[in-house]
């Protein structure tokens, strides 16, 4: 039923306008992002640029500004992503597929790991990683940030599993089918858009971590994007805002085109749609 009564219709005007706001709110960074990227002269303020150039994105497509900062976030990425989505899987197939007295405690377990505070753990993370000469090692920031992104991984993956109904693995089991089999050919297929979904997430989380790699890593050519930014802030105070722009917005691509991929080519569809016929 449409509100037609003063009532409604004032309900209605103040919940639009608390969303315009919200998405202007949001939409003048961007708008000042895109701006200030074609602007030599730009500053903290939303101006319309005198003369539109490129010389901000000439400065910053360099290999040491942008090529292997963003490499060295790609691999830390990619490598975070990848292992904490094949330990989930793991994690997560008993404790959807079997019923035990320690599911529920070991669940609210994983769901406490996911509220400690990252700074609260790097001083004794810290100790550990000279103890093991891990320091200045990417792999070891991988391994960490990895273990740091499981709990809310688990969690999630968990969730998606549920979903997969258990007659199909039972299907699979009656033909021979090993449990190992079932699950990386049956369940895993079956869940790949709750997979995309976690491996997303990871992923953004990892692409956007500075404080780990800021405390781990040592070498500036080591140094992923999230670090590499320090070098657009001078001295005293200044800073080159347009470059800044320009890099954020460069920054910011891959993590689009990871999210497009993961919608257009994994997350299409319901994969179980015709799996289990009533």
């Amino acid at each position: 039923m449409a509100m037609t009564s003063p009532s409604g219709r004032h309900l209605k005007w103040t919940s639009n306008s608390i969303l315009a706001l919200i998405a202007v709110c949001f939409a003048l960074p961007l708008l000042w992002l895109l701006i200030a990227s074609f602007d030599d002269h730009a500053s903290l303020t939303l101006k319309w640029p005198a003369h539109w150039s490129l010389a901000n994105y000439q400065a910053v497509l360099t290999p040491n500004l942008a090529y292997v900062p963003l490499w060295n976030s790609m691999m830390i990425s990619l490598g975070c992503a990848i292992i904490t989505v094949a330990v989930a899987v793991l994690a997560a197939y008993p404790l959807s597929r079997y019923r035990m007295r320690l599911n529920r405690p070991f669940l609210y377990g994983v769901l406490f790991g996911t509220c400690l505070p990252i700074t609260a753990m790097m001083v004794p993370v810290y100790s550990l990683f000279v103890g093991l000469n891990l320091i200045d090692s990417e792999p070891g920031v991988v391994l960490f940030m990895a273990a740091t992104s499981l709990p809310m991984a688990i969690w999630m993956m968990k969730n998606f599993m549920d979903s997969v109904p258990i007659v199909l693995e039972e299907a699979a089991w009656s033909d021979g089918a090993s449990m190992m089999s079932t699950l990386w050919h049956v369940v895993v297929p079956l869940m790949r858009p709750g997979i995309a979904v976690v491996f997303v997430f990871v992923f953004v989380q990892a692409w956007g971590n500075f404080f780990v790699p800021f405390i781990l890593l040592l070498s500036p050519e080591k140094f992923p994007a999230a670090v590499s930014i320090f070098a657009f802030f001078g001295q005293y105070g200044s800073v080159m805002y347009g470059q800044l722009a320009a890099f954020s917005l460069v920054y910011s691509v891959p993590v689009l085109a990871l999210y497009v991929f993961t919608s257009r080519v994994l997350g299409g569809g319901s994969a179980l749609a015709g799996a289990v016929k009533g």
